[in-house]
């Protein structure tokens, strides 16, 4: 989408996305937005189940065999996928053998503005990996380096209970620093920190008013 249509989308969202909240820098190139999903949060819960009607959350599996504790769908014009073949983006589900579902304009708008806020101005996702934690679940330390370009941000947003997000370094060994999120936050890396390692520890059991016992990740990226 591009265009007009895609300024009119942005143009409608920018007066919803929270421009006044705290800010703090987590590394060269990394910014972390407190609470600047908020006003947009129900709209985009209401996406996530739409997207889940049309692509089932699952338990990926790891070239390793291991199941993942996070079950995973994606929407956009690629998806994430791992399994015993290797990580890789597809344009098909291979549950359903149908195209991922399209990107929300809401998703897009809302990377855009946080991309833009944090010096990434013109990111055009492609490709959203949508993660649901439940308690217990956990992300290992890894490195987004799927993508053909990393040039191009990574922006993720949090929704629902509250998770520790570890920030390391280019190396796995180095000193991840634990990072509290809440429902609403959005963290924006690129540039020297593009493939910084990063994980969530595990999930803490709690009941959120509008997740109950989960915790929504969106992982928006330009992958193609």
């Amino acid at each position: 989408m591009s265009g007009p249509t895609m300024a009119y989308i942005c143009g409608a969202m920018q007066s919803l996305f929270d421009t006044s909240g705290e800010s703090e820098a987590l590394a060269a190139g990394a910014v972390l937005l407190r609470g600047r999903a908020l006003p947009l949060a129900t709209t985009l819960l209401a996406a996530i189940e739409q997207i889940a009607a049309r692509a089932p959350f699952r338990r990926m599996t790891t070239p390793g065999g291991f199941e993942m504790s996070v079950a995973m769908t994606n929407c956009g014009q690629a998806g994430w996928l791992t399994d015993r073949k290797g990580y890789r983006y597809d344009a098909v589900d291979p549950q359903t053998g149908q195209p991922w579902p399209p990107m929300p304009a809401a998703f897009l708008a809302l990377a855009r503005e946080a991309a833009a806020e944090t010096g990434y101005a013109g990111f055009v996702p492609d490709a959203c990996l949508i993660n649901r934690y439940e308690p217990g679940a956990r992300l290992s330390l890894h490195q987004d380096r799927d993508e053909a370009d990393y040039g191009h941000p990574i922006v993720s947003v949090s929704l629902g209970l509250p998770a520790t997000f570890q920030f390391g370094g280019l190396k796995r060994s180095d000193q991840p620093r634990r990072v509290a999120l809440g429902h609403g936050d959005i963290v924006v890396w690129g540039g020297p920190s593009r493939l910084f390692h990063h994980g969530v520890l595990g999930l803490k059991d709690g009941l959120h008013p509008s997740t109950g016992r989960h915790r929504f990740n969106l992982t928006l990226r330009q992958a193609l």
